[in-house]
């Protein structure tokens, strides 16, 4: 799923190419995406875009009469930007966004339609999709150690909250929790000021630096490279891989559809947290640190 990085760098090429311009056309290609019927979604047509805007995730289009245009691109959603006169081919492709001087495809890969447009009248229409996660980039420490502790939960859990805190998924809290060497399992509520001071570092260091890193990635042209699996991460998505900064495999936790990963030498003392499905099946047999498996 796009997180707060990616999505401020679509918000950063939206801007250039569609701020103040009007939407002359909006195209439904698939009746799954659209989840709103009042306003009717011809009401977007014709209207300049006079503001654009993040919420967690979510991407807002705001246009001329106090209207929303409002875009969750979910696990698999992704934008697209072409030259007038794209054809609109395959499956893939839910809706088309045109404006003057190019078109915007919203696409989404896979058979589960996830990704939704909705269009609402009026700023406390809009207010339904605030989650009300803080936003770490614009917050002070003692606001994100009182948001931080305001629930006892795992740190992993608490970081990709998007009601504790907002536009932060699985990828970038693997990342955070590296940077700050703490185990994604260690409880909110017991950490010490210096731990929580260091992984309030970290979330900023991390964030600020991978929008950077993006941005300099797609320089003039529109982002087309969108995943939460990036070379350049130092554990998400790198199982078994060296760890970048002692070399030792990144392990991994298996729950649901997704994974957390980890450097066991790094974050959690050499210790390995139990993994749901593989520590239940090989029970006492289940290694209990690193230096069992290196």
């Amino acid at each position: 799923m796009p997180e707060l990085p990616d999505v401020a760098l679509y918000l950063e090429h939206l801007t250039t190419r569609i701020l103040h311009q009007p939407l002359v056309k909006l195209t439904i290609r698939s009746p799954f995406v659209l989840r709103s019927v009042n306003p009717p979604i011809s009401d977007a047509e014709g209207k300049r875009v006079v503001g654009l805007r993040r919420m967690g995730k979510r991407i807002v289009l705001a246009l001329e009469g106090d209207l929303f245009l409002v875009i969750h691109l979910m696990i698999a959603g992704r934008l697209k930007w072409y030259p007038l006169g794209k054809k609109a081919g395959g499956k893939l492709v839910l809706a088309v966004l045109e404006f003057p001087d190019g078109l915007l495809f919203l696409t989404e890969a896979g058979t589960k339609r996830r990704a939704s447009i909705h269009l609402v009248a009026g700023e406390a229409a809009l207010r339904q999709f605030e989650r009300g996660g803080l936003e770490v980039l614009e917050s002070d420490l003692a606001s994100f150690a009182q948001r931080l502790t305001s629930e006892n939960h795992t740190l992993k859990r608490a970081l990709a909250d998007p009601r504790l805190f907002s536009g932060i998924g699985n990828a970038y809290s693997d990342e955070i929790l590296h940077r700050a060497r703490l185990s994604p399992l260690a409880l909110t509520r017991r950490l010490g000021e210096a731990e929580i001071e260091r992984l309030y570092q970290a979330t900023r260091g991390t964030l600020e630096e991978w929008i950077v890193r993006l941005r300099d990635e797609a320089g003039e042209k529109f982002p087309e490279k969108v995943t939460a699996f990036r070379p350049g991460m130092a554990v998400h998505g790198r199982y078994q891989l060296p760890c970048p900064d002692c070399g030792t495999p990144v392990q991994r936790i298996r729950y649901a559809d997704n994974e957390t990963n980890y450097c066991a030498r790094c974050q959690t003392g050499g210790r390995l947290l139990a993994d749901r499905a593989m520590s239940r099946l090989l029970k006492e047999d289940w290694p209990r640190s690193i230096d069992e498996v290196e």
